[in-house]
């Protein structure tokens, strides 16, 4: 994995990431985050709400599992919900019938913000991803106490070692881990990766170098993780789900876990989105 590999986008904000982690150990170093984290695991005062669990719930209900997403900007379309409001809708998608949320921190490219995810658990009873760039184990830590259930790796920015690394910390932390790919070549390192209870298989449809989506995606990769699997894996679609079409190729397919965000965003009540979306298949 080199840095020419990584898609432009990408690399911009993993450049930008670095820095900000940089900032954060001068604020709390990387010790004591440790410390804190571990102390709080020993304790056993704040357990995980189970994201992959909650998946694996609707899908043996025969429900579409929806990781409704709490995302108030991309890079791409600027502003998505004008009227951002991460509390109201947590409780909103709760009551629409999400499986799980997943709540955008990252502050420069989709004006996120830590105290956003902390807010939607509050607010609502379901298992929270923490939707970030993750490239240092530091930032697993700072997850964790925050209060996320989910972290998420990105195949395509991060090293071998790396990548093992972080999902070591976050398994030992009791968090599950979505576990993003975009190609076959991603997927495959992804499948390297310990076989584990905690590990969620994200197929992206977008291509990071062209911004264009194509449902295929998930399609063709989870043909190729059929055939190299011993046991089955969860997967999730991301990206480029718009419609109850879109919706019912990917279940014909044996695809029951969806994360979907712009679609329910860009509306003035997300919640009524998803609960129309879900009543109409």
């Amino acid at each position: 994995m080199t840095q020419d590999a990584i898609p432009s986008i990408l690399k911009k904000i993993v450049d930008t990431k670095k820095l900000e982690v940089a900032k954060a150990k001068l604020d709390k170093d990387f010790s004591s985050i440790k410390a804190e984290a571990e102390s709080m695991l020993k304790q056993g005062n704040a357990p995980r709400r189970g994201f992959a669990n909650a998946l694996i719930a609707k899908q043996d209900a025969k429900i579409p599992g929806i990781i409704a997403e709490v995302k108030k900007a991309s890079p791409s379309k600027g502003i998505i919900s004008p009227n951002f409001d991460p509390e109201k809708t947590a409780k909103q998608y709760e009551q629409a019938g999400a499986a799980c949320l997943s709540v955008l921190t990252d502050e420069q490219y989709f004006q996120g913000h830590n105290h956003y995810l902390q807010l939607a658990k509050a607010a609502c009873n379901l298992p929270i991803l923490r939707k970030d760039f993750m490239i240092d184990s530091y930032q697993i830590y700072e997850s964790y106490l925050m209060g996320a259930d989910c972290i998420l790796l990105i195949v395509a920015c991060l090293a071998d070692s790396v990548m093992y690394e972080l999902h070591k910390v976050a398994c030992e932390l009791g968090m599950d881990v979505l576990i993003e790919v975009h190609t076959l070549q991603e997927l495959e390192r992804a499948l390297k990766l310990p076989e584990s209870n905690f590990n969620i298989y994200g197929i992206n449809n977008r291509d990071l170098n062209t911004f264009n989506t194509d449902l295929e995606t998930t399609i063709r990769l989870k043909a190729y993780i059929d055939k190299q699997s011993t046991r089955p894996k969860l997967l999730v679609t991301e990206s480029g789900i718009h419609s109850i079409e879109d919706m019912q190729l990917m279940l014909a397919n044996q695809i029951n876990s969806f994360l979907i965000g712009e679609q329910f965003m860009k509306t003035e009540n997300p919640g009524d989105a998803l609960a129309n979306l879900l009543h109409s298949l």
